[in-house]
């Protein structure tokens, strides 16, 4: 596999960087049960994590958009004290970026996680060291999609986008960076699936932090 040359690597939070998995189902869950609403099982909730909340609530869930906002409102309440901790670090996260470090890699975060929650989960692990931007939604200014919060990104780095690329483990990563004309390199540790990083036309596809590393 050629090497990839670029000098900044963004990185998408849930699912590439730690395992949010559990505290994201649970504030779900107890925004369902606060709202009246079926409690949904842990697992058929896990596509809701990585999308845009937002988004979710609304497609997913058949929320208006009114509701969808009170319903993100609710969920804050748990995510914000408790979920957001129910969280850790993929094994072998930490080396990776260590070797990008050494390797003299420019390294972000572009999530479609509220940007403030971002940053206090990316400090609570320690890592938030190695990123030079931690980019996430602010949909109150209209940053509401993964394009929007990685352009926000480019342009706090002051980036060219022909010396970035985006690593993910969901479609919205991949659609987000092509959108911009970025290439993607789709994770399989994550939430997403080779199926789903194919029929979106990932550039890489790669098993382990080790290959991300590798790839530079």
């Amino acid at each position: 596999m050629d090497k990839c040359k670029q000098n900044i690597i963004l990185f998408d939070l849930d699912g590439t960087l730690t395992d949010s998995m559990e505290g994201v189902i649970r504030s779900v869950q107890y925004m369902q049960e606060k709202k009246g609403m079926k409690v949904w099982d842990f697992e058929d909730l896990r596509f809701i994590v990585g999308p845009p909340l937002f988004e979710s609530f609304t497609k997913e869930l058949a929320m208006a958009p009114e509701e969808a906002e009170e319903a993100t409102a609710i969920f804050r309440e748990r995510y914000s004290t408790i979920g957001l901790f129910e969280n850790e670090v993929f094994p072998g996260i930490v080396e990776m970026l260590e070797e990008l470090k050494k390797k003299g890699k420019r390294m972000a975060v572009a999530t479609s996680k509220k940007e403030n929650l971002a940053v206090r989960i990316l400090e609570h692990f320690d890592i938030a060291k190695y990123m030079e931007v931690i980019g996430g939604d602010a949909r109150e200014i209209g940053r509401d999609t993964k394009a929007k919060v990685i352009d926000y990104v480019l342009e706090t780095m002051n980036a060219e986008k022909d010396d970035v690329i985006m690593v993910g483990d969901r479609k919205f990563d991949i659609i987000g960076a092509h959108a911009l004309g970025i290439p993607c390199i789709a994770v399989e540790w994550g939430y997403g699936d080779r199926a789903e990083f194919e029929a979106h036309d990932a550039d890489y596809i790669v098993a382990t932090t080790e290959d991300v590393a590798n790839l530079f």
